[in-house]
């Protein structure tokens, strides 16, 4: 009976602590979405097999050191005064004939509230193409990128963005523009 009671008096506080965040937070949170398309330009392979990698190897994942372009669709939350958004996309690449698809985590960090304001961005995720390989093959994705955001009124925004993107046992340079609204 007392554990009861304990958990009682330990409960309500927790409650209200809950139910106060989630109502600032309902203030402050705006569904938001983003289409973006890049050009991917191909830099280095990452893995290199001196030795004989054996005979089931079939070349490098990208065997002509392909440049690709690629098309996203990210859906998302804006928080903090639309200064901060994280959302989950889909994409689809095509590597000069190797076609694949992208699942990603998606971050961005504008640092001013101006019209133009740098552009901080992140997205982590799995990419598989259709390469030479049977079934394709997957990797994991990184993509570090910066650029400049403007807003073109106060719920559409385009932005410029470039870094370096790791996949496909390769690094590569995405040269993006996008629209988030």
């Amino acid at each position: 009976m007392a554990a009861i009671r304990k958990l009682q008096l330990i409960s309500f506080p927790l409650f209200l602590f809950l139910t106060f965040v989630s109502f600032t937070s309902y203030c402050q949170v705006k569904y938001s979405g983003k289409v973006e398309t890049g050009f991917l330009k191909y830099r280095y392979q990452l893995v290199q097999y001196d030795l004989d990698p054996g005979s089931d190897w079939k070349g490098y994942y990208l065997d002509d050191e392909q440049d690709g372009i690629d098309i996203n669709l990210i859906n998302g939350i804006s928080l903090f005064e639309k200064r901060f958004f994280t959302g989950v996309g889909i994409g689809y690449k095509n590597f000069e004939g190797i076609n694949g698809i992208t699942v990603f985590g998606d971050i961005d960090y504008l640092p001013l509230k101006s019209k133009l304001t740098p552009l901080l961005s992140l997205k982590i995720g799995y990419d598989h193409i259709w390469n030479q390989y049977e079934g394709g093959i997957g990797t994991a994705m990184a993509e570090f990128t910066a650029g400049v955001n403007y807003k073109l009124t106060e719920k559409l925004n385009i932005y410029l963005k470039s870094g370096i993107l790791f996949t496909q046992q390769s690094s590569l340079i995405p040269i993006r523009i996008g629209m988030g609204f």
